[in-house]
């Protein structure tokens, strides 16, 4: 099994080699082809201008003659071509001898790729109208190349694979920087899941990706680390909760009972009502409970009808009045004016909902403080507000609070509850289409917002209708 690094750096070297011997090709083809037709256009029109010359000669003398035209012997030896002049009976006035050019050093690795094969083109000189001659042009190569053009050719093709090579050194270093580029993050990420599949919630991923997804996938694994290590405490938290709840008034009722069996308690009426007590309590925790297991199940039956959310929440703050005056608080409920706040819920949850919340909030508001009760409405929401100035909410436990029996600091622990008040809250909440948001600051006080959304209260008015 190969690592991601390996098999994306094979992948660009492959891919690279490909890429340069395509291109090596292509460029020495193209070049190649482009230089041969160079020289056939030069070798052409050099062959035009020596039948050319050979006109002016016999204009200017009238007449063949052994000399007619020698002059273009020597050059004809540098340009490793041959020369024979002839008559217009095709009789030879003078002519090269082949093997003078053969052995001609820059010439020879030429005439052994062209197996040393002699041609000649014969052309006609034409004087007025009047055949008079013919010269034949021989070589051994297709295309009449010099020593300084052979030179040229050579240093291209070298050019070119020394380019080849370079370009393959860079491409692997760079396959070898940006493989590890991609790697690296995916690298850490997929051990990071690992570490988290065995139970470490501590691990987390430091190594940045400019890579726009691998840094958006490495934020996402760390949220999901903290998650579940926040998961794993509420997880332990909870059976350590759920373990106090259920303890506490199984060992009074244990204790208590032994006492009286063994004649340490007298058995008396005052002694078995406290005791019948902490049975209420305990079954009101279990009731608790197996009324969240409903609501999370979603299998809780709501009665909707039309409710007039003003009229409740007056309703109820009226009925807590009496219950903050004597804890010393003072509450105070205000509802924006002239506006219609009809809404379509199940009046009961919804009381359930804001008892809940104004309960909570005088029992963690001490003596001489106050507590607020907001209705309004914005251009989408109806609001409802639960404000006090109480002992409020730590921020490591702010975003736990709606968990199941999860209670929050030592203080608030001293503070009688089941712990699942505010998750039913949200359950109910959510049943309705809204909102419920949290703002609170360790010693100032605890904001709850409940927002119900207008459009999905029009719906729920309409299916109601047509129900």
């Amino acid at each position: 099994m190969q690592t991601i690094r390996k098999r994306l750096s094979i992948l660009f070297f492959i891919c690279s080699i490909g890429a340069i011997l395509l291109i090596t090709v292509f460029v020495n083809a193209t070049i190649n082809n482009k230089f041969n037709q160079y020289m056939l256009d030069i070798q052409n029109k050099r062959e035009e201008r020596i039948v050319s010359y050979f006109q002016e000669i016999y204009k200017r003398d009238g007449k063949w003659s052994n000399n007619s035209g020698s002059e273009l012997m020597h050059e004809a030896y540098m340009g490793n071509y041959c020369l024979t002049l002839l008559d217009s009976n095709k009789k030879p006035i003078w002519g090269m001898n082949p093997n003078d050019i053969k052995n001609t050093s820059h010439l020879r690795s030429m005439i052994s790729n062209d197996r040393g094969v002699y041609t000649s083109k014969r052309f006609k000189i034409v004087v007025n109208e009047n055949l008079v001659g013919y010269v034949d042009i021989g070589q051994y190569s297709s295309i009449l190349l010099s020593e300084e053009d052979v030179n040229f050719k050579t240093s291209i093709n070298k050019s070119i694979i020394i380019s080849g090579l370079v370009t393959l050194i860079i491409i692997i270093i760079l396959s070898l920087y940006f493989s590890k580029q991609f790697s690296s993050p995916i690298k850490e990420v997929a051990n990071m899941s690992v570490k988290l599949s065995e139970g470490n919630f501590n691990a987390i991923s430091n190594t940045q990706s400019n890579i726009e997804e691998l840094e958006n996938l490495r934020k996402s694994v760390n949220i999901l680390a903290e998650k579940l290590k926040y998961q794993d405490m509420l997880r332990k938290r909870l059976v350590s909760d759920i373990s106090h709840e259920i303890r506490t008034p199984l060992n009074i009722l244990q204790n208590n009972l032994e006492a009286m069996i063994d004649g340490v308690f007298p058995v008396t009426e005052e002694r078995l009502n406290y005791l019948n007590e902490e049975v209420i309590r305990f079954g009101r925790l279990l009731n608790n409970l197996n009324t969240l297991k409903e609501f999370e199940a979603e299998s809780i039956k709501l009665n909707f009808e039309r409710v007039h959310l003003n009229q409740l929440i007056s309703e109820i703050c009226e009925d807590f009045y009496m219950a903050a005056e004597n804890k010393g608080i003072k509450l105070h409920y205000d509802i924006e004016p002239n506006k219609n706040y009809d809404i379509t819920g199940d009046r009961d949850k919804l009381k359930q909902v804001f008892i809940n919340l104004i309960s909570n909030a005088l029992k963690f508001t001490e003596e001489h403080g106050e507590i607020w009760v907001n209705l309004y409405t914005d251009n989408k929401h109806f609001i409802v507000e639960v404000k006090d100035n109480g002992i409020g909410i730590k921020k490591e436990d702010l975003a736990f609070i709606f968990e199941r029996l999860y209670r929050g600091d030592k203080s608030r622990n001293e503070i009688e509850g089941s712990g699942i008040g505010l998750t039913i809250v949200k359950s109910i909440v959510q049943l309705h289409s809204a909102s419920i948001d949290v703002e609170s600051e360790e010693g100032e006080g605890t904001t709850f917002k409940i927002s119900f959304n207008k459009s999905s209260i029009i719906s729920r008015k309409v299916e109601t209708k047509n129900n």
